[in-house]
């Protein structure tokens, strides 16, 4: 939980006091190469965390996934894909934590985090499966949680950019939306395979399979009141940081055209030094 709730939005707040703040030239130059790092990480992270067998790590490759959508938001030189990547970094942050807390619940239970072993456990446990498909739905995205509009200001902010060409914003976003598509998928498997299907029997008859707490379902209620809060009124969150992010969006684009015209004379100093053809 603290790793995937505080620990890992760390290299986002670094993107921004370092990177952007701190160094704004270097980060409106090296933009697209962030950009693109972003999406390969939205995309690769997403299909290592298919592939995995073991929940915890399927979880932890999930939330390295949807940090990719923070990378993109901070290199789009606008005001609503700033916002949005400071947006998706707090929601990701209840979001994995919420998702983290259930798997450590369903441990307790079944002593084993392998998919493999587990399966049909649903009944025996109904409070830990709602509160595991909501938070599982808040993770892929769904509207009415906070993820869907982070995504969402991440998607439109950088596809208005005019930092970059269209041809260039057209194929992130694509890449970016599979990415989006092979989320549900994984999630949805999960599920799947820890609460459907058939039962394991030995499973049964080794572990209690006892349904959630008191204790737990507060947590996990502490959790989604600010998810769906968010979700339906991002407002009450965005209005708190959304002075600081404009003011560096205006900075970074001031940057951009000096860069350009840096990039001329050093093109036209290139051109002037080579030299004159040979007449014969």
């Amino acid at each position: 939980m603290l790793l995937a709730g505080i620990l890992l939005k760390m290299g986002g707040y670094g993107l921004i006091r370092m990177n952007a703040e701190l160094l704004p030239e270097a980060h409106a130059k090296l933009a697209p190469i962030l950009i693109v790092l972003g999406v390969v990480n939205i995309i690769y992270a997403a299909l290592t965390s298919f592939a995995q067998r073991n929940l915890k790590r399927k979880i932890a490759y999930s939330s390295i996934s949807h940090m990719g959508f923070v990378v993109i938001g901070f290199a789009s030189f606008t005001d609503l894909g700033m916002s949005g990547a400071v947006l998706q970094m707090v929601s990701h942050g209840l979001i994995g934590a919420s998702l983290f807390f259930l798997v450590g619940a369903t441990y307790d239970r079944t002593h084993t985090l392998m998919l493999d072993e587990m399966g049909g456990v649903g009944q025996q446990m109904p409070k830990i499966f709602s509160m595991f498909t909501v938070c599982s739905m808040a993770s892929l995205a769904l509207p009415g949680m906070s993820g869907f509009v982070a995504e969402l200001m991440i998607f439109v902010g950088f596809a208005n950019s005019d930092a970059f060409s269209l041809p260039f914003r057209v194929i992130v976003v694509i890449l970016a939306a599979i990415g989006v598509i092979l989320t549900p998928v994984y999630l949805l498997s999960m599920l799947r395979e820890i609460f459907y299907g058939p039962k394991n029997e030995e499973l049964e008859s080794h572990q209690r399979l006892i349904d959630a707490e008191p204790r737990e379902i507060f947590v996990i209620a502490c959790l989604l009141i600010p998810i769906i809060g968010i979700g339906f009124y991002p407002k009450v969150l965005t209005q708190v940081y959304d002075a600081k992010t404009m003011q560096l969006t205006e900075r970074l684009r001031g940057v951009i055209p000096a860069l350009v015209q840096a990039d001329r004379r050093e093109a036209i100093a290139i051109e002037a030094a080579k030299p004159a053809p040979v007449l014969r």
